[in-house]
């Protein structure tokens, strides 16, 4: 049964791949966050990276940055400009800080100090209308999502340097206008500020992003009215995002595939799941399916909830529903009655800090640590064999981990990737974990007590597992 299920998962992604790919897409994607002469922003690296994997998996093609000085920001913006002549669809998705100046709108690259007018047109800053025509203008369909409304720490500066004359320096970005075959999403409306959210998670308008530009057969301009209701949801109103269109024609991201029959959901678990009707289901992406491994053995209905949220039609609905009306039923479960203890916080650099086999070496790993490594794996439900050893296949699992917690994919390990993955939670439920706490008091004999062992892992062990963070639940805004 589990070999017929790993063919379907790769007829899935085969299928998949080939809707994707039956037009050309190009994306920018760049998050600016550790600014240099202003309070650092923590979140848009993070919605950068994101928003890169999701647009990755429907098919694009990603020039991705993240923390980007001027010149870095103008190559990546060059090199986006030389894919975009004859793309279907183009997307531009910048989150960081941004700034509007005499009605017009600038992206501050991380070294940008802006104290003047002067220093935001003479270069400091990136005239957002500039690099829209410079970059997509030989683009099919234009996207443009600008996530960089944030309550801005130059304003002022500018403000203050500029009395003797007349400069209008808006709290948030300027209106702008979309040209024909365009879209332009703002997180809020024109001179308004939008909220960064949580520390280490998206923003509120890019959470949504991720959650509805890419459902399968949603169009664009139907999944941005789904976002403008998250947001304010979100926010409690606080916040309505704006936008200004002159599409021509449908546009998908996701198309759907054909029409499947899915099953009816149980009466008792539908008020549960926050998912709408069934509709068409797509083929399953890579990331719905690491979604689903991560959590396919869960006792946890949030995470079962958090699936079907994300992938309301997705390939493994009626699972989860099944599952979820389970989990309702303590009688027959009692193992819900268990509270998992909870997940230990994630660093945010671990979304940009790539790993290396220099960075792996320096985490010292013996053979029983390497197969502790294994079980905690496999124990999330990245199956790999628990042999002490680091080879072809382990590396490949270490690599979907990764890409499914969006994480920089590279097969090796450093210590903030460790931590994330010893601070996971797998619930005790099966014997790789019985095994691998066996191997952990193993590990502390033979290394003469535990707390080098501790140092090592970052002083976190334990049980269950939240989603993937690409498309996990985050807390609200």
């Amino acid at each position: 049964m589990r070999a017929i299920f790993i063919a379907l998962c790769a007829a899935y992604v085969a299928l998949s791949t080939v809707s994707a790919k039956a037009d050309r897409r190009v994306a920018f994607v760049v998050g600016n966050g550790a600014y240099q002469n202003v309070d650092a922003l923590p979140n848009p690296p993070v919605d950068a990276k994101a928003m890169a994997a999701l647009l990755r998996n429907t098919g694009f093609d990603v020039v991705e940055g993240i923390n980007l000085g001027r010149d870095a920001m103008t190559a990546r913006l060059r090199e986006f400009a030389l894919k975009t002549p004859g793309a279907d669809v183009a997307v531009f998705f910048y989150a960081g800080h941004g700034i509007s100046v005499n009605g017009r709108n600038y992206m501050i690259p991380v070294d940008g100090d802006l104290k003047s007018e002067v220093d935001v047109k003479l270069g400091a800053a990136i005239d957002i209308d500039v690099t829209l025509d410079q970059t997509m203008s030989d683009a099919k369909v234009k996207l443009v999502f600008l996530d960089a409304c944030r309550d801005n720490p130059f304003a002022e500066k500018i403000r203050s340097a500029s009395r003797t004359r007349s400069v209008v320096v808006g709290s948030g970005l300027a209106e702008m206008k979309s040209g024909e075959g365009t879209l332009i999403a703002f997180a809020t409306g024109p001179g308004q500020t939008a909220l960064d959210g949580d520390t280490g998670g998206n923003s509120p308008f890019t959470r949504a992003l991720l959650a509805h530009i890419a459902t399968p057969g949603i169009e664009i301009q139907q999944a941005m009215t789904q976002v403008r209701a998250d947001v304010s949801a979100q926010t409690s109103k606080q916040q309505l995002p704006w936008g200004h269109t002159n599409l021509i024609g449908a546009v998908y991201l996701n198309p759907a595939a054909a029409p499947v029959q899915t099953a009816a959901a149980p009466a008792d678990v539908s008020s549960a799941a926050p998912a709408p009707a069934p509709g068409p289901v797509a083929a399953a992406s890579e990331t719905e399916i690491e979604f689903w491994r991560s959590i396919k053995d869960t006792r946890k209905q949030e995470e079962l909830n958090a699936y079907l949220t994300n992938y309301p039609n997705g390939q493994f609905r009626s699972l989860a529903l099944a599952r979820l009306a389970a989990l309702q039923t303590p009688e027959a479960n009692p193992a819900t009655r268990t509270t998992a203890p909870a997940a230990a916080p994630v660093d945010p650099a671990v979304f940009t800090a790539e790993a290396t086999l220099a960075t792996e070496d320096l985490l010292g790993l013996d053979h029983s640590r390497r197969r502790s490594i294994q079980y905690r794996l496999t124990g999330l439900g990245f199956d790999v064999t628990a042999n002490g050893r680091f080879d072809d296949a382990t590396r490949r699992v270490i690599t979907r981990w990764q890409t499914a917690r969006g994480y920089p994919s590279t097969g090796f390990l450093n210590k903030l990737q460790h931590d994330a993955l010893m601070g996971e939670v797998v619930a005790p439920r099966s014997q790789p974990v019985a095994e691998e706490q066996a191997d952990h008091a193993e590990g502390r004999r033979h290394r003469g007590g535990g707390q080098r062992a501790a140092r090592h892992s970052g002083g976190r062990g334990g049980g269950g597992f939240g989603p993937p963070f690409l498309f996990g639940p985050f807390g609200r805004r």
